[in-house]
């Protein structure tokens, strides 16, 4: 087997500032200049063994009950690393340490990506049989730290996946006339994207493993301290595949309003317009 990309410690979850430095060098041609957007896909990221003992302790959670069930997703959950297992634990710590910043900071070419301390909207992310997340683009604001989301870390930890199975990561255009791209989320792939308000993404097509095991991943988002007072954060928007009759959020309607009248009448529109939604 060769070795992987990112060759983490699997005992003390360590690798030197130099090393995650060079390789993040390394890929940065396999990123940086891909359209939509940049993004990322890269296989047999992690020594598997860390990721096989994750995926042990993530199954070790059970399911629980699923935190939306909407048009846009279905049978999804997530676990806050907080409360999971200590190896799961000690692997979210590691992946939002120095080294991993500076590598996606080479790989990426945005400088100053700061880690999130209270993983908002990451960890463990668990999908259910028959369980989606509709094509969107992410809310792009973190209120307690006030700063604005630039990056997007997924890792996969499903063994023998097939692109039948359903759920696999793929990426739009805006304007929702082309998917791009397409990627199974496979043991041990990782999936990376700078995030925007227009970086349209998600797993719409359901999951459906023969034998109903669940779609797990490794979520995790980063930012940088740009976010400019006054400007109004986005939550997460939902957009239609063409001739798939997918729901989209009112957030699409506020993004369009949103550019063409002044703030204050915005402001005041942002209310009406959800409430009409609910």
């Amino acid at each position: 087997m060769t070795d992987p990309i990112y060759p983490l410690d699997p005992t003390t979850l360590s690798i030197s500032n130099s090393q995650a430095k060079e390789i993040g060098a390394r890929v940065a041609a396999q990123y940086q200049g891909k359209k939509p957007y940049d993004y990322g896909c890269f296989d047999n990221f992690l020594p598997l063994e860390i990721l096989e003992h994750v995926r042990e302790e993530a199954l070790s959670m059970g399911s629980k009950d699923p935190e939306h069930a909407s048009g846009n997703e279905k049978l999804k959950t997530s676990f806050t690393p907080d409360y999971l297992p200590n190896y799961t634990k000690a692997v979210f710590h590691a992946l939002n340490s120095r080294p991993f910043i500076q590598f996606l900071e080479q790989m990426s070419g945005i400088k100053g990506l700061i880690p999130d301390p209270y993983f908002q909207g990451g960890g463990i992310h668990r999908t259910e049989t028959g369980g989606f997340l509709g094509i969107h683009a992410d809310f792009d604001h973190h209120p307690l730290m006030n700063l604005e989301r630039r990056m997007n870390v997924l890792i996969y930890l499903n063994p023998d996946w097939k692109e039948e199975y359903g759920g696999s990561f793929e990426i739009w255009t805006d304007d929702m006339s082309q998917k791009v791209a397409g990627f199974a989320p496979i043991m041990n792939r990782m999936c990376c994207f700078s995030t925007g308000r227009d970086t349209m993404h998600g797993n719409p097509e359901a999951v459906n493993h023969p034998r109903n095991e669940p779609r797990l991943s490794i979520a995790l988002y980063y930012y940088t301290a740009t976010w400019q007072e006054g400007r109004t954060a986005q939550s997460t928007v939902f957009k239609q595949r063409p001739g798939k009759g997918d729901a989209k959020s009112n957030e699409a309607v506020l993004r369009v309003v949103r550019d063409l009248v002044p703030p204050l009448i915005y402001r005041k529109s942002m209310g009406l317009i959800r409430r009409l939604g609910r």
